[in-house]
C-alpha cells in the first residue's frame, strides 16, 4: 500500500518529533553531577583584620567544631593579601578572610564556596544552565576557582582543589538564604535546579510574613534541596526591614535557647530575637566582625 505524501510527511514529522523528546530525556540523564557534599559548602566570611581572632572564638563557642591554622595567603586572580581558615562546626563550614589590602572586585559579593568534582565541568554546566560566569578560572595556593552569578544576581565560588579534601559530615546542613525578585525568581530557581540536580522541596506563596520581619505580611518561599544541601529562595518586593537580607546562611541546631546563651556570653549581638512560623523557632545574630546569621531549631522541610 502506498503512503500518500500527506500521510508522510506526518509519519516523518513524529518521528523528528520522538527523536527531539528522546535526545531531550538522553540529555537530562548524561548531564554532569559536579556537586562533592554539603560538608564541602562554605559561607565566605569577610571581616577586618582585627576582628578575626574575636569572630573565631565566638562562632566556635556558639556551634562548637575546630579553625584550621590560620594562614596568609593571595585567594584572589588578581595581588592582594588575607588570612584564610577555615572554620568547621557540626552545623555548617565557614571560609574566613581577613583582607590586609583592599578586596578586588568582585570578591566579598560571593556568598558561598562550592566544591565541584571537576572545575571546568561545573563551569560548563553553570553556563549551560543560565549562570554568567564573572570570575574566569584562576589558580589559588591550594587549587582553581571561579566565581558565578545566577539569574537575579547571586553570586557563588566555584572551587577545586589540587588534592581531594576528607571531612566529616555534618549533623545539621545549613540554609543558603537567597532574596530575590518576583522577576527574576523562576529564572534563578530554573537554572540552579538545573545545575545542581536539585528540586524544589515546597514552594509556598504565602509564606508568613514574620519570616522577613514584615508580620501580617505574606511572600513567597520556595525551598530547594540538591547534594550542595538546603537553600530557601524569598521572593519579596525588597521592602526589608534590617536585618533581614542580610543574613546568607542559617543553621540549625538541636536547641535554640542554649546556643543564643553560648552566643551572647561571647560577644554575639541577637538582632531579632526567637520567632515560630510553621515549625520552625529561628533568631537572627550579628558576630563579631558584622557577619549576620540566622539560626533555627525544629526546621522542617
Amino acid at each position: 500500500m502506498r503512503m500518500s505524501a500527506r500521510l508522510f510527511v506526518l509519519a516523518m514529522a513524529c518521528a523528528t518529533e520522538a527523536s527531539v523528546q528522546a535526545s531531550a530525556v538522553q540529555e537530562v540523564v548524561v548531564a554532569p553531577v559536579v556537586a562533592v557534599g554539603p560538608q564541602y559548602d562554605t559561607t565566605h566570611v569577610y571581616v577586618a583584620p582585627a576582628d578575626v581572632d574575636r569572630f573565631v572564638e565566638s562562632f566556635l563557642a556558639t556551634f562548637g567544631g575546630q579553625s584550621t591554622k590560620q594562614g596568609i595567603a593571595t585567594v584572589t586572580p588578581t595581588p592582594s593579601s588575607t588570612s584564610t581558615q577555615l572554620l568547621q562546626t557540626p552545623a555548617g563550614t565557614v571560609s574566613l578572610f581577613g583582607f590586609r589590602t583592599p578586596i578586588p572586585h568582585p570578591f566579598g559579593e560571593e556568598r558561598t564556596g562550592y566544591l565541584v568534582k571537576d572545575l571546568d565541568v561545573a563551569i560548563k554546566a553553570a553556563r549551560a544552565a543560565g549562570a554568567d560566569v564573572i570570575v574566569q578560572p584562576f589558580a589559588d595556593p591550594i587549587g582553581r576557582d571561579a566565581v558565578v552569578q545566577w539569574p537575579g544576581g547571586v553570586n557563588m565560588q566555584l572551587y577545586w582543589h589540587n588534592t581531594a579534601p576528607q571531612y566529616a559530615a555534618l549533623q545539621t546542613i545549613p540554609e543558603n538564604r537567597v532574596y530575590v525578585s518576583p522577576d527574576r525568581a523562576e529564572a534563578f530557581v530554573k537554572a540552579f535546579i538545573a545545575f545542581s540536580h536539585g528540586k524544589v522541596v515546597s514552594d509556598e506563596a504565602r509564606a508568613p510574613g514574620v519570616e522577613i520581619g514584615r508580620p501580617g505580611d505574606v511572600f513567597r518561599r520556595i525551598r530547594v534541596d540538591s547534594t550542595f544541601g538546603k537553600m530557601a529562595v524569598f521572593v519579596t518586593d525588597g521592602h526589608l526591614p534590617f536585618p533581614y537580607g542580610h543574613e546568607i546562611t542559617g543553621y540549625e541546631v538541636a536547641d535554640l535557647s542554649a546556643t543564643l546563651d553560648r552566643a551572647r556570653a561571647h560577644g554575639v549581638k541577637v538582632l531579632v530575637e526567637p520567632l515560630v512560623s510553621e515549625g520552625r523557632t529561628s533568631s537572627v545574630v550579628e558576630f563579631p566582625g558584622g557577619y549576620v546569621a540566622e539560626i533555627h531549631a525544629n526546621g522542617v522541610y
